[in-house]
């Protein structure tokens, strides 16, 4: 399973995968070609949304106003834009 990123214009797109309501917010590696994130915040008024923004702007070292989800905000896959960053960053990430 190969994770799919694109990168164009200065952003970086990648899926994840989330899983809400975990004992912590962390990295667990790749599902299907998506970075799987386990969140501890739960799916209700968003806060899963904001939690998911929160630690990819931490993990990426940007603002959180670089991180955007443009697809997916109802659902557990969602597709994640980044500015400011780079494909192998992304791919790093996922790597641990």
């Amino acid at each position: 399973m190969t994770l799919k990123v694109t990168e164009s214009n200065g952003r970086v797109r990648f899926g994840v995968r989330v899983q809400p309501r975990a004992s912590r917010t962390e990295i667990a590696g790749i599902h299907g070609d998506a970075i799987k994130v386990r969140l501890a915040a739960p799916p209700v008024d968003g806060a899963a949304n904001d939690a998911l923004v929160e630690f990819l702007s931490e993990i990426f070292r940007v603002a959180r106003r670089h991180v955007r989800i443009v697809a997916g905000e109802t659902s557990r896959s969602k597709i994640v834009e980044v500015e400011g960053i780079t494909e192998r960053s992304v791919r790093k990430a996922a790597e641990g």
